[in-house]
C-alpha cells in the first residue's frame, strides 16, 4: 500500500468519521458502563463486517488477513467526563457530560482506521485488535479490560498502541514520548469526622471544616519539605465538601484529591504521610479522619524501541515536520499505563489545534469550553492504519 494511497482513502472517509464523533459526542456517557457509546461503536463494527465483542463494558473486535500469529491491539477509550458543555457547537451535549477530554475523537478515528483496515485486509500480515474502552477517566477500565482476558484470547498481542489527542498542540503534530512519558495518578478520599453544632456556639461541637482545611494547607508541605527537589510530584485537592447551612457547623467533611508521581514508591510513600497527616490533625482538634484509595493508574511506561519504530512510520505518513521525539513527560496520567507493564506499548498524543489557528482552538483539556479540530480525525486514522501495517509487516515481531 503506497502511503498517498492510504491518506487519499482516509480523506474519502473524512465525513463518515465527523459523522461518528459527532454522533458520540451528543451523547456522551461517563463511567465503566456505556451502554448507549458501546452500542453505537458495536453497530457501526458489525456493519463493517467485524464480529464484534462486548467486553467489561467496552467492545473488542479482530481483523485478519495472512495469518501470522502476529497481532497488535489498536486501544481507544470512549467515555466522558461529568462536565456540562459550554462550547456553544452545534452538536454540543446537553445531558450533563462532555467528551473534553477528546475521547469522542479517539473513538471515531478508531472506526475510521477500522474501515480503512477492512479496506486494505488482503495487505495484513497477522491480525489488527481494535480495542473501545470505559472509564478511562475513573481508571477502572483499562484494568478492566485485561482483567477480562483482552490480552490473553489467542492470537496474543505482542505490542499496543494508543492515540490521544491534545488541544494546545498544532493540528496533526505527534508528539512521541519515549520512555515513562505520563505520571501515574492515585485518587483518594480523605473524610472528616466532627461534631455538628449551631453556628453561635462552636465549643459544642467539633467543626470538621475547620480540621478539613489545616489538612489542605498542610498536605502540599508532604511535596516542599519531604521530596527532594529534583522528584516530580504533585498533590492536588480538587473536591471539598462539608455543610448544607451557613449557620450549621456540620457532622462530617469530605476532601478528594489525587496524587501524580513518576514512581510507584514516592506515590506510596506520598499516601502514607497523607493518611498520617490527616489522623494527627484531626486528632489535635477532637475530630476524627479516613483516608482512602479511590482508584489508581500507575505511570505510563512507552517502550522506547516501539516508541521510536512508530515514530519512524509516522514521519514517513504524516512527514518528518509533523513528528516530534521526546524523552520528558507530563503530569497527566492515563489508565492505558496498565498496558505497558504487560506488552510492549506506545502511547503517541496528536495535535488537535492552537488559538493561533482558531481562537476557538487552544483551551485546555477538561475544560466545558474546549473544541478540538476535526480536520485531523482522518490522518488519526490513517496513523492507527499506517503503524499498525508496518509492525504487521515485520516478521521479526513473530
Amino acid at each position: 500500500m503506497q502511503i498517498r494511497e492510504l491518506l487519499q482513502d482516509a480523506e474519502q472517509l473524512k465525513a463518515e468519521i465527523i459523522t461518528d464523533r459527532r454522533t458520540l459526542h451528543q451523547n456522551p456517557e461517563a463511567g465503566p458502563r456505556l451502554p448507549e457509546t458501546a452500542g453505537y461503536v458495536k453497530r457501526q463494527l458489525e456493519a463493517l463486517g467485524y464480529p464484534a465483542q462486548e467486553l467489561a463494558g467496552g467492545v473488542a473486535a479482530d481483523i485478519t488477513g495472512e495469518d501470522t500469529g502476529r497481532c497488535i491491539l489498536l486501544r481507544a477509550d470512549m467515555d466522558a467526563l461529568r462536565i456540562r458543555e459550554e462550547t456553544g457547537l452545534d452538536f454540543q451535549s446537553e445531558n450533563g457530560n462532555m467528551d473534553a477530554c477528546g475521547h469522542d475523537l479517539h473513538a471515531a478515528m478508531l472506526l475510521g482506521a477500522a474501515r480503512l483496515l477492512r479496506q486494505h485486509r488482503e495487505e495484513l500480515q497477522g491480525t489488527v485488535r481494535l480495542v473501545f474502552q470505559p472509564d478511562e477517566e475513573g481508571f477502572t477500565g483499562a484494568k478492566a479490560m485485561l482483567a477480562a482476558g483482552i490480552l490473553k484470547k489467542k492470537p496474543e498481542p505482542q505490542a499496543a498502541l494508543a492515540l490521544h489527542v491534545h488541544s494546545g498542540t498544532p493540528s496533526g503534530l505527534a508528539l512521541c514520548g519515549r520512555g515513562t512519558f505520563m505520571a501515574g495518578c492515585t485518587l483518594f478520599r480523605i473524610t472528616v469526622q466532627g461534631v455538628g453544632c449551631h453556628g453561635a456556639m462552636p465549643e459544642t461541637g467539633v467543626d470538621p471544616i475547620n480540621i478539613a482545611a489545616h489538612i489542605y494547607l498542610s498536605l502540599q508541605e508532604l511535596i516542599a519539605r519531604e521530596l527532594a527537589a529534583k522528584t516530580p510530584a504533585v498533590v492536588t485537592i480538587g473536591r471539598f465538601c462539608g455543610g448544607e447551612a451557613p449557620n450549621i457547623i456540620p457532622g462530617a467533611c469530605v476532601l478528594e484529591g489525587t496524587i501524580r508521581t513518576f514512581d510507584r514508591e514516592v506515590t506510596a510513600r506520598l499516601m502514607t504521610r497523607i493518611t498520617e497527616l490527616a489522623e494527627g490533625i484531626a486528632k489535635a482538634f477532637r475530630g476524627s479522619a479516613r483516608t482512602e484509595e479511590l482508584a489508581s493508574a500507575p505511570p505510563l511506561k512507552n517502550d522506547p524501541a516501539l516508541v521510536n519504530r512508530m515514530a519512524d512510520w509516522a514521519e514517513e505518513l504524516l512527514g518528518k515536520q509533523s513528528v516530534y521525539r521526546l524523552d520528558e513527560g507530563g503530569m497527566g496520567s492515563e489508565d492505558f499505563a496498565s498496558y505497558t507493564y504487560e506488552v510492549p506499548s506506545a502511547y503517541l498524543l496528536l495535535g488537535a489545534g492552537t488559538a493561533a489557528e482558531d481562537p476557538r482552538f487552544g483551551k485546555p483539556m477538561h475544560n466545558p469550553q474546549v473544541v478540538f479540530n476535526e480536520d485531523i480525525l482522518p490522518r488519526g486514522a490513517a496513523l492507527h492504519t499506517w503503524c499498525a501495517m508496518n509492525w504487521l509487516a515485520d516478521e521479526d515481531n513473530a
